[in-house]
């Protein structure tokens, strides 16, 4: 192992692992605090769900998941969190920092959630989403995590009583002051030469970010000139396909609105009313349209944010066990051997139902968005989407990666 990953929600770990299989390393993502012998990659990725965690929780299982990862002979460790820096006023970035420094017995942590790739980068201190601040994108009204301020110095001041510097681009010679640095990079080129300035400094430090620092590290370690390794699962054939999408996010709506395919809806009011019932007329949607000859079938609960009307209380956890229950009946008796996920809360939910473990990297149905195989059952294959990634056409085009 070369670098050990700790990472703060399902999607999140699939994104970093396709990023550094492109540089050329192999890399594995194992789900929950590992308690077995860890998977041989150039670079093993712990997937919690700590993102949006009471910050106790999410503390103790980024300690538990990093000393397995420790233990199991990772030389470096990395914190990943979201490009879009997706946290509270009270964390979890900089608790887990701290926690993550404690642990190492060290005084610096250095990240960058710039990934160019993806349209995340950072200037003067400040996360840009495309051309936006990220105080002026979509991210400013996300339901759990808005993101209201652009400047990270100051978002990751309130969430630590450690120091906060931002390395300003082309200057690195300050990386070794105590406390969090956040790096600026406009592209790649700026990526690879924080890595080569990381890996140059002595002493233990925390590595942190998004997908985009973990690839520059990959490459200054194969020197980009390893071609990539694609996990294959066995041919799908006729076998039927289901979407499920929880993520609210603008690139998803689109992409639900481009899928021109059959539609289950999953209204929260009737989750609410009868959970089982809803469930099972759900299924029973899904089971008709292939029946009727539909390839895939998507089922949905996106929305664009307020358009839900009176959100039940309880809705998000209701709607997180129903996707997982459909994806498991999907997969368990229907049939279906190809699953995409749109949501990292969701997607968290249906790796929990399908009692994965860990995840070999397959071929890439975009930047962001790898084909995943279960090591233990290699006819399946998932693909398990963060809300803003993907093209607009992937509930369509995405198959054609991993037939």
């Amino acid at each position: 192992m070369k670098l050990g990953v700790v990472a703060d929600d399902v999607t999140g770990a699939a994104d970093l692992a396709d990023a550094v299989c492109d540089a050329g390393w192999s890399a594995a993502v194992v789900f929950g605090v590992p308690a077995a012998p860890l998977p041989a990659a150039d670079c093993v990725v712990v997937a919690l769900k700590s993102r949006t965690a009471p910050v106790a929780e999410a503390v103790a299982e980024s300690t538990a998941a990093a000393r397995a990862l420790l233990s199991g002979g990772a030389p470096r460790l990395y914190q990943k969190y979201c490009s879009t820096f997706d946290s509270t006023e009270d964390g979890n970035i900089g608790p887990v920092a701290d926690a993550l420094l404690d642990l190492l017995g060290a005084s610096l942590s250095v990240g960058t959630p710039a990934t160019p790739r993806s349209g995340r980068t950072v200037y003067q201190g400040h996360l840009f989403v495309g051309r936006q601040l990220l105080a002026d994108s979509p991210m400013r009204d996300h339901p759990l995590t808005p993101m209201r301020d652009s400047d990270l110095v100051r978002v990751l001041g309130r969430q630590t009583p450690r120091p906060v510097t931002a390395a300003r681009r082309g200057e690195l010679a300050g990386l070794d002051a105590p406390g969090h640095v956040l790096a600026d990079a406009l592209d790649d080129a700026d990526l690879d030469r924080l890595a080569a300035a990381v890996t140059a400094l002595p002493g233990p430090m925390l590595l942190g970010g998004a997908a985009g620092l973990a690839a520059a590290l990959a490459r200054a370690d194969t020197g980009g000139g390893r071609p990539r390794r694609p996990a294959f699962p066995s041919p799908a054939g006729a076998a039927p396909r289901l979407i499920v999408s929880g993520s609210c996010s603008q690139r998803t709506q689109e992409q639900v609105t481009a899928f021109a395919g059959p539609v289950v809806p999953l209204a929260p009011a009737k989750l609410a009313a009868d959970f089982d019932g809803a469930v099972e007329r759900a299924l029973g949607s899904v089971r008709a349209a292939y029946d009727r000859g539909a390839p895939t079938v998507l089922v949905s609960s996106t929305a664009a944010p307020g358009a839900r009307g009176d959100v039940p209380a309880g809705t998000a956890d209701r709607l997180e066990r129903a996707a997982g229950a459909i994806a498991r009946a999907a997969v368990t008796d229907l049939g279906v051997r190809r699953l995409l996920v749109a949501g990292g809360e969701t997607s968290g939910a249906v790796v929990r139902a399908l009692g994965l473990v860990a995840l070999r990297v397959g071929p890439p149905a975009g930047p962001g968005v790898p084909w995943l195989v279960p090591a233990e059952d290699d006819s399946l294959a998932l693909l398990l989407k963060s809300g803003n990634f993907g093209a607009v056409d992937l509930f369509t085009a995405a198959w054609e990666a991993c037939p």
